[in-house]
C-alpha cells in the first residue's frame, strides 16, 4: 500500500502565499505522476497542477502563472507553491499519485485533504 500525507494548508489574506507538500510512503517501487486537486463547497474536484515522473508539468488555466508544482523523487515528494492567492482558491486541497508498488501493482492515490481558505 501507498500513503500520501499533505500538509501545509492554512488561512491566508488574498494576495498571499501558501507551500502544500505531500509525501508519499509504503511500499513503493515507483511513483509515475503526482499532481494535486481541489474541490470547493459544491463543487467538483478539478485538476489544479499535475507533474511527471521526468518533470514535464501540466496547470489549470485558472492558477498559470500564479501556482508552480514541483517534486523531489528522491524523497517522493511533491509540492505546491501559491502565489497571488485568490478567494476562488478556497478549497480542500488533495494530493493524487501514480504508483507501483514492490509488488508491481499500479494504483491510484489519494491524500486526506488539506483546507485552503483564502480571506478577501
Amino acid at each position: 500500500q501507498v500513503q500520501l500525507v499533505e500538509s501545509g494548508g492554512g488561512l491566508v489574506q488574498a494576495g498571499g502565499s501558501l507551500r502544500l507538500s505531500c509525501a508519499a510512503s509504503g511500499s513503493i517501487f515507483r511513483i509515475n505522476d503526482m499532481g494535486w486537486y481541489r474541490q470547493a463547497p459544491g463543487k467538483q474536484r478539478e485538476l489544479v497542477a499535475l507533474v511527471a515522473s521526468g518533470g514535464t508539468t501540466n496547470y489549470a488555466d485558472s492558477v498559470k502563472g500564479r501556482f508552480t508544482i514541483s517534486r523531489d523523487n528522491a524523497k517522493n515528494t511533491v509540492y505546491l507553491q501559491m502565489n497571488s492567492l485568490k478567494p476562488e482558491d478556497t478549497a480542500v486541497y488533495y494530493c493524487n499519485a501514480e504508483a507501483v508498488s514492490i509488488v508491481l501493482v499500479r494504483g491510484r492515490y489519494w491524500g486526506q485533504g488539506t483546507q485552503v481558505t483564502v480571506s478577501a
